[in-house]
């Protein structure tokens, strides 16, 4: 997974993420807006402004006590122990 930084505050980054569409695109998503400061979370996938690229574009916007960054990092720790919860549930059932 190839990433791009476009813009980053400390309250504020956008990231294009190379090579990954809707379905990882709403799990990372999901798991940002559960993310305690965060305020806002969301992707584009063509955005018109970056001349109509197709690598998905996420905006993450926080609360001014939460850096963007470290944000990301919870969100994907979120999604990290979620998949990790599938998967033993799974094997438990197997």
């Amino acid at each position: 997974m190839d990433l791009r930084v476009i813009d980053k505050s400390d309250t504020e980054l956008a990231i294009e993420i190379a090579g990954e569409d809707h379905t990882f695109m709403n799990v990372i998503k999901g798991a940002l807006l559960e993310t305690d400061g965060v305020t806002a979370a969301t992707y584009d996938v063509n955005p018109e402004q970056s001349g109509g690229q197709t690598d998905p574009v996420l905006t993450i916007k926080t609360a001014e006590n939460v850096d963007a960054l470290d944000a990301l990092e919870d969100g994907t720790d979120r999604v990290i122990e979620k998949a990790d919860s599938l998967t033993e549930a799974f094997e438990a059932a197997a």
